[in-house]
Formats: C-alpha cells, sequence, structure tokens
C-alpha cells in the first residue's frame, strides 16, 4: 500500500435523492491504525463506511482502500475487509461454531475447517463452540461478529458501533482485543458513542451532516477546537445553568457530576458572560476542555446536532 495508507480516500460523497448523506470527505489512516470515526446519528458515518467495503457506490470521490481503488475495484476491497455492523446479524438457532462455518462457506474458503478452529481458538470461542447464538450475552455476540468478520484473514476491519449495549467489562476486554490485533498490523474504522473508547484510538475523525470537521489525535481535535472550558461547583446547578444558557459567549452548559461545564470558542465573550456569576457561592476553575465537551460543541455547530 502506497505511503503506508491503508485508506486514503478523498472527495468521498454520496447523495439519496436531494440529501447529501456524505458530502466531499477526505480522510487518511494508516496501515495498524485504529482510527474512531465520531458523529451524531444520522451524520453519514454508516454510509461513509459502507462506501468504504464496497456495499454502497460512491456518487463522486476517489482513493484507494488496501491499494484498490475504491470506484472501480470495489470487489478486491470486498476480500480483504472485515465489517461489524450495528446489529447482532448472525443466526440465533445456530450454534457458534456453525454460524462461523457458515461465514466460511460464503467467502468460498478452501481451509474451511481450519480456518474455523483457528478463529474459535484465536477469539477464545473454543470452549462454548456448540453454544447457540440465540444463548449469547452481549459480550460473547459481540466477540462471535468479531469473529465472524475477521475468519477470512482481513486487513482492515469496519466496525459499526460495535460495544453498544455490552457492559463496561466486556466492553474493556473488546478494547485490549482491538489494540493487540492492531499491534499484529491489522487497521481499524470504528464508529462509537463513547468518549472513553474514542480516547483509546490513534487518531479521531469527526463527521456531521455528511461533512468532516476535525480530525487528529485526541489533542489535535481538542486543539482545533479552539474550546475554553471553565468547571463549577456549588448548589442548584440546574437553575444556574438555566441562566447561562443562550447567554452571548456562551455555547455550552452541561452537567459532569456534581460539577457544570460552561464552555465557549471565543475565551474573551465567555469570561464576559460568566462574570455576573463568578461570587462567594460558586467555584470557579478553568480546566482543560475534554473530549466530550468537544463533542458536545461540534454536535451544537453542526445543523443535525441538538443544540448545546
Amino acid at each position: 500500500m502506497p505511503d503506508g495508507l491503508a485508506i486514503d480516500v478523498r472527495g468521498m460523497t454520496k447523495r439519496f435523492g436531494d440529501r447529501v448523506a456524505v458530502d466531499h470527505v477526505d480522510l487518511q489512516v494508516r496501515t495498524g491504525e485504529i482510527c474512531g470515526f465520531l458523529g451524531p446519528n444520522g451524520s453519514g458515518k454508516t454510509t461513509f463506511i459502507r462506501m468504504l467495503c464496497g456495499l454502497l457506490r460512491a456518487d463522486a470521490g476517489s482513493g484507494t482502500c488496501l491499494g484498490y481503488d475504491v470506484i472501480t475495484q470495489s470487489e478486491a476491497i470486498k476480500r480483504q475487509v472485515g465489517y461489524m455492523t450495528q446489529r447482532f446479524s448472525f443466526y440465533e438457532d445456530l450454534s457458534i461454531h456453525e454460524n462461523l462455518d457458515f461465514v466460511a462457506r460464503m467467502y468460498s474458503m478452501a481451509n474451511r475447517r481450519e480456518a474455523v478452529r483457528d478463529t474459535l481458538e484465536r477469539l477464545g470461542l473454543s470452549e462454548r463452540r456448540n453454544q447457540l447464538a440465540g444463548e449469547l450475552s452481549g459480550g460473547w455476540k459481540q466477540r462471535l461478529a468479531l469473529a465472524a468478520c475477521m475468519i477470512h484473514d482481513p486487513k482492515l476491519l469496519l466496525l459499526d458501533e460495535p460495544t453498544a449495549g455490552v457492559d463496561p467489562k466486556a466492553r474493556r476486554e473488546f478494547w485490549e482485543e482491538i489494540h493487540q490485533l492492531a499491534g499484529q498490523g491489522l487497521t481499524f474504522l470504528i464508529t462509537t458513542h463513547y468518549m472513553d473508547e474514542a480516547e483509546r484510538c490513534h487518531r479521531l475523525a469527526f463527521i456531521a451532516s455528511g461533512k468532516l470537521l476535525t480530525f487528529g489525535t485526541v489533542s489535535d481535535v481538542v486543539r482545533q477546537s479552539h474550546l475554553t472550558t471553565w468547571s463549577v461547583s456549588g448548589p442548584d446547578l440546574h437553575t444556574l445553568a438555566e441562566h447561562l444558557r443562550g447567554r452571548p459567549g456562551i455555547q455550552q452548559a452541561v452537567s459532569f457530576g456534581s460539577m457544570l461545564h460552561v464552555s465557549g470558542d471565543n475565551a474573551a465573550a465567555l469570561e464576559q458572560a460568566i462574570a455576573p456569576f463568578r461570587n462567594e457561592q460558586y467555584d470557579w476553575r478553568q480546566v482543560e476542555p475534554g473530549l466530550e465537551d468537544v463533542f458536545i460543541h461540534l454536535m451544537g455547530t453542526s445543523r443535525d446536532g441538538a443544540p448545546a
């Protein structure tokens, strides 16, 4: 792959009638990198992923995925990509082993039995190989889904909200597995709404209304937001938040546990807005904005995100 890039696309665009779902998105992801793909529901994340793996044809754009042309060589890309959908999409009345064998058959794998056995062992599923998929907990269903999209030995995994509805322990184990696989050279593009997961990615892309708004490491994304954040503690923060929201210079006032985070992208205007409320009743401290502050800010400034 040229320049060590697993994904190198520019101007990717997809329309559905009058609606532009993905609007001239550029994205470069290095081989062995975990790229987090963030954005509100309906922002175009899933559509973009489906264009990358050849399930949807782009209306405009160019570039490569795993060295293949994303427009003209989609069939070749499909054979080297694993795609894990948002919803569990396997046969619940078949066992883990039977589901994996079925997927191996779909890929017409010559060494099917060996591939199924190796995948069961690799993902720690051997002892449950005869358990029906419908009897699995959320974490084990997730593990089966990951095994199924890896059975044909892909070079790129596209994971669409893979940990939705999974308990924290299973999520942590999943991410440990992801980092281990990335260390072996596998590339990931992962959509998520969990900020703790986003922070575990090497780089992040944020899309809203079909447009890519920011891209980079966590520190890059926070810096590019130009956001200033104040943390305030004290009594009746709900009422304080109601007074603060909508004031010029304040773009969000959001509860964080027992504190309130008040943010804006104009530091001087923000200080002026909070000045009347800086009294002995409240403890105000300027803090580094977190990824969640930035996420809410970007949602608020996009036309399909709810106002902060």
